[in-house]
């Protein structure tokens, strides 16, 4: 079989596909034959080295994967031949709070990634996908699409009716999109150009605000809000506009503190963060339950995941330099169909 592996990091010429042996499933695991995996801004992070992943180089890259179920070890219960499934993020991550012990062994970090023909993994690490989902789409699934899930429903799920803050075009905003307007969400998004506008639109978004043109954006949704702000901050920029988000975000509201694409930006004011009355809570994608729950409204609802682009597995490089370009609008997949 034939697997892509980061032999060090800072150029994406570190990146070399190589032959290997096909693994061999043992007690509670099973071998998938990969079909599909996507890039998030996190793989872009471990390849520069920027933020605070500290990953291993020689790994296998990409913790997004989905596949077909080719064989099985001894005792697996939950999963057969030709069943279709997706991995969890974090393999050890089943339910509850993240801990450290929940944390290990982290795709493309600390153990080998999805980028490859064949993978051996640990059924209680693997979900089954929703029927209706191509390989593609379902591949969109394990980063950002928890993700998005888990800013919306945790530490209080949305309520109907609540005003939601998203930012940008990227995957899990997208998603964070979709999932709000199937919570009976009112969305106001953020974006750079028209043609993303339209698209946020098309997805159910209510009102748009062009940050080129409104730098100070706090002041269009205090406007679209009446003054009250928004009760759910989907905030991914990070440095460049957690500023903004707060002046946004209503007394007792919440932002989920997802990423940190926006670099630059000033430090944020104690008076600001104070005054707002905001609670600012990290998230780091989900567990296997919450996967779980959301592909149970996924399959009701049969939303349709927002895929930019999909690259064979032969261009694989060619698909990260195009992620790395910031193009793409939605996800970047991956197939090996």
């Amino acid at each position: 079989m034939q697997s892509y592996r980061l032999e060090h990091f800072g150029r994406i010429e570190g990146l070399h596909l190589v032959n290997e042996v096909r693994p061999v499933p043992e007690h509670n695991q099973v071998l998938i034959r990969v079909r599909a995996c996507s890039l998030n801004y996190r793989d872009l992070a471990i390849l520069h080295g920027t933020g605070t992943l500290s990953p291993k180089p020689g790994l296998i890259p990409l913790s997004d994967g989905v596949g077909e179920v080719v064989e099985v070890g001894e005792n697996v219960s939950l999963f057969s031949v030709g069943c279709r499934v997706a991995g969890s993020f974090f393999p050890y991550w089943f339910v509850g709070p993240l801990d450290t012990a929940a944390g290990r062994g982290a795709y493309g970090t600390q153990a080998d990634g999805w980028l490859t023909e064949y993978k051996v993994v640990d059924e209680e690490a693997l979900v089954s996908i929703p029927d209706y989902l191509s390989w593609e789409q379902a591949a969109a699934l394990p980063c950002a699409a928890v993700t998005a899930w888990n800013s919306l429903q945790k530490s209080r799920p949305l309520q109907p009716g609540e005003t939601v803050l998203t930012q940008g075009t990227g995957g899990v905003a997208l998603f964070a999109v979709q999932f709000a307007k199937l919570m009976g969400a009112r969305v106001i998004a953020l974006t750079s150009s028209d043609e993303k506008a339209q698209l946020l639109t098309s997805l159910g978004a209510d009102s748009v605000i062009n940050y080129r043109q409104h730098p100070e954006w706090s002041n269009n949704v205090r406007e679209l809000t009446q003054g009250a702000g928004v009760a759910r901050v989907v905030e991914i920029g990070g440095p460049g506009t957690l500023n903004q988000s707060l002046l946004s975000c209503q007394p007792g509201g919440e932002i989920a503190l997802l990423g940190f694409v926006a670099s630059g930006g000033p430090s944020v004011d104690f008076m600001t963060l104070f005054k707002s009355g905001a609670t600012v809570r990290p998230f780091s994608v989900g567990s296997r339950e919450d996967f779980i729950a959301m592909n149970r409204a996924l399959s009701f609802s049969e939303l349709q995941p927002v895929v930019d682009r999909v690259f064979t597995f032969e261009r694989a490089i060619e698909a990260w330099r195009y992620f790395d370009s910031r193009q793409q609008i939605g996800k970047v997949i991956i197939s090996m169909l």
